[in-house]
C-alpha cells in the first residue's frame, strides 16, 4: 500500500527525474513529473499533488523563487534537490518555505526516507496537535511552557524554551538559522548564526545525555537546526511501510 496518492517531481533532467519516480513508486500512487516550473504549476492546478519533489536548477525560474510561488499555489510538503555547493541558495529555498532538502548526488533510501518523514508529519498534523511531546524521559508540556527530565524541571529559559518549542514542533524539518532567529527573537537585527549557536549550546547541555553529541536537536552545517524527535504518540502514527 501507498502513503499517499500523488506526489510530483519537478526536474529537468529526464534521467535524475526516472530515478527519483522509481524510488518513490511504493510512497505513492502516482509519480508525476514535470521538466520545468511551469509545467510543474500546469501539473499541480490539473491535480494538487501531496508532496512535491523540487530541483533547484530549473531551466525557466531560480529555486527559491519557484518555492516561493509554490506556496502561494499549496501547502503541501516540499523537498528540494540541491548540489552539494549551493549552500545559500539551500537557506534561501527553506526560508522561501521549503520543507526538507537532499543533496546530489543523493542516496534513494535517504530520498525515500526524507520523502515519507514529511508526508508523516503533514497527514499528522492535519489529524492532531500534541500538548505534551515525549522522548524517552524528556517531556515538553507546551501548554505549561515547561520541560521536565524524569519529572524534574530543567530550568529553561524563556529563549532556550522558544527555541525547544520551535524545533520540537517542527520535528523533522530542518528550520534555518533565520526562520529561527525570526521565531525566538521576532523582526530584530543581529547575527542569527552566532546568537543561536551560544542558545543552542546552553540548550543542549540541559536536554542531551551526551551535549557533545546531540540526539534531539542536530546541526545541518551552514543552514541551521533539526529537532530529531518524533512529537506523536505511538498510537497516533500510520504504518511503517518501508521502500526496498
Amino acid at each position: 500500500m501507498s502513503f499517499v496518492d500523488s506526489i510530483l517531481v519537478i526536474e529537468d533532467d529526464p534521467r535524475i527525474a526516472g530515478i527519483v519516480a522509481d524510488a518513490l513508486h511504493e510512497t505513492a500512487r502516482w509519480v508525476r513529473r514535470a521538466g520545468s516550473a511551469a509545467e510543474g504549476f500546469a501539473a499541480i492546478r490539473e491535480m494538487p499533488p501531496d508532496l512535491i519533489v523540487l530541483d533547484l536548477g530549473l531551466p525557466d525560474l531560480s529555486g527559491p523563487n519557484v518555492c516561493r510561488k509554490l506556496r502561494e499555489e499549496t501547502r503541501v510538503p516540499i523537498v528540494v534537490l540541491t548540489a552539494r555547493h549551493g549552500e545559500r541558495e539551500t537557506v534561501q529555498v527553506l526560508n522561501a518555505g521549503a520543507d526538507d532538502y537532499v543533496t546530489k548526488p543523493f542516496s534513494a533510501p535517504v530520498l525515500v526516507a526524507r520523502v515519507q518523514a514529511q508526508l508523516r508529519r503533514s497527514q499528522l498534523y492535519q489529524s492532531y496537535t500534541p500538548d505534551i511531546i515525549r522522548v524517552g524521559d524528556l517531556e515538553l508540556d507546551l501548554g505549561r511552557r515547561v520541560a521536565t527530565r524524569a519529572g524534574r524541571e530543567l530550568g529553561l529559559t524563556p529563549v532556550e524554551w522558544n527555541l525547544l518549542r520551535a524545533l520540537a514542533t517542527n520535528a523533522g524539518r530542518t528550520l534555518t538559522h533565520q526562520q529561527l532567529f525570526h521565531a525566538v527573537w521576532g523582526n530584530v537585527f543581529g547575527d542569527a548564526q552566532q546568537n543561536l549557536r551560544v542558545h543552542i549550546t546552553h540548550l543542549r547541555r540541559k536536554i542531551e545525555t551526551v551535549p557533545a553529541a546531540p540526539t534531539i536537536i542536530v546541526t545541518e552545517p551552514g543552514v541551521g537546526y533539526r529537532c530529531e524527535i518524533d512529537p506523536y504518540p505511538a498510537m497516533y502514527r500510520p504504518a511503517d511501510r518501508s521502500v526496498g
